[in-house]
Parts: C-alpha cells; structure tokens; sequence
C-alpha cells in the first residue's frame, strides 16, 4: 500500500503522489515536497500508483518510466481512461522519443534523471498553479464559438455537442489559443503563456500537445475550424464566433 506522510494540517495544502522504485528518490523528493507545505503519498510500482491514484485523491503525480512489472508509459496511458491528474515523468533516458511518447500519452511535463529536486518541485509547483483558478487573465467564463464552448469555471469543452476530454494542460493551451482569436502566438509564447516559464524542446513539447488537442477536436490541419498552424511561427485559434 502506499505510504502517506502526514504533518501538521494546512488547509490548502495539495497532495502530490510519487511512483518511483528508488527508495532514497523518494524520501530525498518528499522531503523538500513537505518543507514546501505539501502532503506526499508514496508507491513503489506502477499497480501501486495506479492504486493509489484512485484511493489518494492525489493533486498530481510524479511518475517514473522505469518502474518495475508496469512501466510508468503504461501507468499513464491506464491513468489517463479514466483521470486527468496533472503527470510529470521522470527518466533516466535522454532519448527525445521517450519524451515525445510521454507527452503525447498524456504527460503535463518531464524530468530526465539526475535532477535538482527544487528545479522538480518548482516544476510541480508551476503545473498546480496552471491547472488551478486563473490568476491575472481574462474573467470570461464561457469563451463560446460556432461548434465549440469552453468554460473556464468548470474546465469543460464541448466540441459540436460532445463532451470533449482534455488534459489540464491540453485545456489551457486550448484557453490560451481561444481567449485571443486570431494572435499568432509562437511556440515560446504559449510555454510562457501556459506553462508559465521557459522550458527546454519547445517546438516538440507545444506540437505534441497541439496535434493532441486537434485529435480531441477533431480538427483538420489542413481545412482548420479552430486551430491553424502559421508555418514558421506558431499558431493561431480561428473559430468562428457565434
């Protein structure tokens, strides 16, 4: 069973799950997690994660690719049918495919091993403040265009009357796009915009996460109804308005 390390209650305090089979990761990660005032439920494996991703109620999930039995790629995809947690994986590979197939799973970011544990929990600290409630952007709640609604209370995108499923970061990308029809914004922009700082493989992290986005859309490059692409920029939202 999962290990949950509990200290004096914070009423706001988040609750970060850690699936790694590295014994001294976890305790070294936890520790500097509870100095910074969150709550840490640990799992050795993937069938534990999984586990206690659905008892724990977790905030967000660091995940190891190379976990022992389940490997952390299939934890996600497993974790993904059914939840929307925020994910960053963890790897000791370099391999820009791993990270692309993490990514393209589902992943909210990505760490490759030896890592500094304050650059990870800023890292966490960043993905929780993204899929939290909006701080310093437009309060429009119903951003609404022909086929498309996106309500930013309740983080729901319906795509021609379908309930459509998004990552937290698939949604704010989407936002971000759609709050401003018709800016191009380059792939820096939308880290900064999205992600909130600067981030290393940007061209391939943003693509990723668009061609997702098109796919749960389904919309097509070539003809788009929302998403275009400016060919050496970035990209643009071109929904039609109602």
């Amino acid at each position: 069973m999962a290990d949950l390390l509990s200290y004096h209650p914070i009423v706001t305090r988040k609750r970060v799950l850690i699936v790694d089979d590295e014994a001294d990761l976890r305790t070294m990660l936890s520790s500097y997690l509870i100095a910074d005032g969150f709550e840490v439920l640990q799992a050795t494996n993937g069938e534990q994660g999984l586990e206690s991703a659905t008892t724990g109620a977790p905030d967000l999930v660091v995940l190891d690719v190379g976990l022992p039995g389940i490997d952390g790629f299939e934890v996600l995809r497993r974790l993904r049918s059914s939840s929307n947690v925020p994910v960053i994986m963890l790897t000791a590979r370099t391999e820009e495919v791993d990270r692309v197939v993490g990514l393209s799973v589902g992943a909210d970011d990505y760490v490759t091993k030896p890592f500094s544990p304050r650059e990870l929990v800023a890292r966490i600290t960043a993905v929780l403040r993204r899929v939290g409630p909006p701080q310093n952007k437009p309060s429009a709640e119903m951003i609404e265009f022909v086929g498309l609604s996106i309500d930013t209370a309740s983080r729901e995108v319906t795509c021609d009357e379908r309930n459509i499923e998004l990552s937290a970061l698939e949604f704010d990308l989407l936002a971000a796009l759609a709050l401003s029809p018709r800016r191009v914004y380059t792939r820096q922009q939308l880290m900064e915009e999205v992600w909130g700082w600067d981030y290393v493989a940007v061209d391939r992290v943003v693509d990723v996460h668009i061609s997702n986005l098109r796919k749960a859309l389904r919309d097509d490059t070539q003809k788009p109804r929302f998403i275009a692409t400016v060919r050496g920029v970035g990209y643009k939202f071109v929904g039609e308005s109602r």
